[in-house]
């Protein structure tokens, strides 16, 4: 453990004690992104199959069954303690997992099915994040943070890297489908190892959380919709969900482009699963080497605000280029470089964000941010998308200047949070 203490110091600054709870965290968001990363182009393929047009109800869908869910994920949070409700979390999505592989095998109109399974994975993918980063942002501590949020995420990428290789090297030989039950057990070690992060809390939580100590075994109480009332009550939380909100417009745009440019360079599902695949692999492995080689000293260097606003900036000249310059590779390079920005900069630091908000917050209101709000914006853009590209015709060009002005929004409303984060946190400390 010393030896390997010694190697994590050249990559993240650790402080005595912390080495084992970050290892377990970094191993369980590996293969839980690992397992959803095998799902992922297995999803946008048959999104496609289930027809262009139908893309945009499809996220309609994940923002109902995110309404029915959020409610009964509020009450678990409620009634029951961390260590009970997120493994059963995981195990709930296991199952379903081994559920669909079934129905993939004997159904014979796969129309419906790969409808159904678009919804599941977008529902699955924010659900389990989300639990698991409820956890990081109860079990670390402020500064912790900063320190180390960016090499947990990088257990993401490294995982992100796992799963599109097996997708692109296996979904043509072994079909997609056949894909799920791996799936499934990399989130079975998943659920294992976050058993092992939760007992690790217990018995180090005086050397890691020495300035506020979590309530491990305690159940949160309040109302299943008490998340809810915290977002419109804060507006600190209240600009992390606008915030959340203008991220999926910039990402949805991009992402409908993309899938109607597949479409018609790739004829089956499996190509264009395989397509899929190589494309994450990349994006996730240059998320993997900024996690791993920048964040921390990023962090450390700029500070929260700097890196907040990065990436909208960044998308706001992507997105000018795709309007001066429409075309194929433009748009997958610029949105390759919106999810590395998403994994490797935004999504650690809009973390970090919640580590200033209370416990019942971290688990109620960051999980409806995450979810709920994720995939209502998701449904609004692709709403949008389709009336402007159908009835507007609206084209690439148009798509990009719109995209331009959203994310310059985006980045005001950055600086406004990493301000606010400061704030909070320097009210905290005194």
């Amino acid at each position: 453990m010393e030896r390997l203490s010694a190697l994590l110091r050249r990559l993240v600054v650790l402080q005595p004690g912390e080495a084992p709870a970050l290892l377990a965290s970094f191993a369980t968001l590996l293969c839980m992104f690992a397992s959803y990363t095998i799902l992922r182009p297995v999803r946008d393929a048959l999104g496609i199959t289930s027809g262009l047009e139908k893309i945009p109800y499809l996220f309609w869908g994940v923002f109902i069954v995110m309404l029915v869910l959020q409610p009964l994920y509020g009450w678990l949070t409620s009634r029951f303690p961390r260590a009970v409700f997120l493994p059963w979390v995981y195990g709930f999505f296991i199952a379903n997992l081994l559920g669909f592989y079934v129905w993939f095998r004997l159904g014979a109109d796969r129309t419906w099915i790969a409808r159904t399974y678009f919804v599941w994975v977008s529902v699955f993918n924010l659900f389990v994040v989300a639990a698991f980063w409820s956890l990081m942002a109860d079990l670390f501590t402020r500064e912790q943070a900063g320190r180390v949020f960016g090499f947990i995420w990088a257990g993401a990428s490294t995982g992100g890297l796992i799963g599109p290789f097996v997708a692109h090297e296996l979904a043509v030989p072994l079909g997609a489908s056949n894909l799920l039950p791996i799936s499934a057990a990399l989130l079975a070690v998943s659920l294992v190892l976050m058993i092992a992060v939760i007992r690790l809390q217990r018995t180090q939580a005086a050397a890691v959380r020495v300035e506020e100590p979590p309530q491990a075994d305690a159940a949160l109480g309040g109302s299943l919709w008490a998340a809810f009332g915290q977002v419109v009550r804060s507006p600190y939380l209240l600009g992390i969900a606008l915030f959340v909100l203008l991220m999926t417009w910039v990402s949805t745009f991009l992402y409908l482009e993309q899938q109607a440019f597949v479409a018609k360079a790739f004829a089956t599902a499996d190509e264009r699963t395989r397509f899929f695949g190589g494309i994450d692999f990349w994006v996730q492995a240059a998320s993997l080497l900024m996690q791993l080689l920048f964040f921390g000293r990023l962090f450390k260097w700029v500070g929260l605000r700097a890196m907040l606003v990065s990436v909208p900036v960044i998308m706001t000249a992507g997105y000018a280029l795709v309007a001066l310059a429409p075309g194929f590779m433009v748009l997958v390079v610029v949105y390759a470089v919106r999810r590395v920005g998403d994994y490797a900069l935004t999504r650690p630091c809009r973390d970090a964000l919640f580590t200033v908000v209370s416990r019942e917050e971290k688990y109620k209101a960051k999980s409806l941010i995450d979810t709920f709000v994720y995939r209502g914006g998701d449904a609004l853009s692709g709403s949008l998308y389709k009336e402007l590209t159908g009835s507007f015709g609206a084209g690439p060009a148009a798509i990009g200047w719109l995209g331009a002005a959203i994310s310059a929004l985006w980045s005001v409303l950055a600086l406004a949070l990493g301000k606010a984060q400061e704030q909070r946190r320097s009210v905290i400390a005194r």
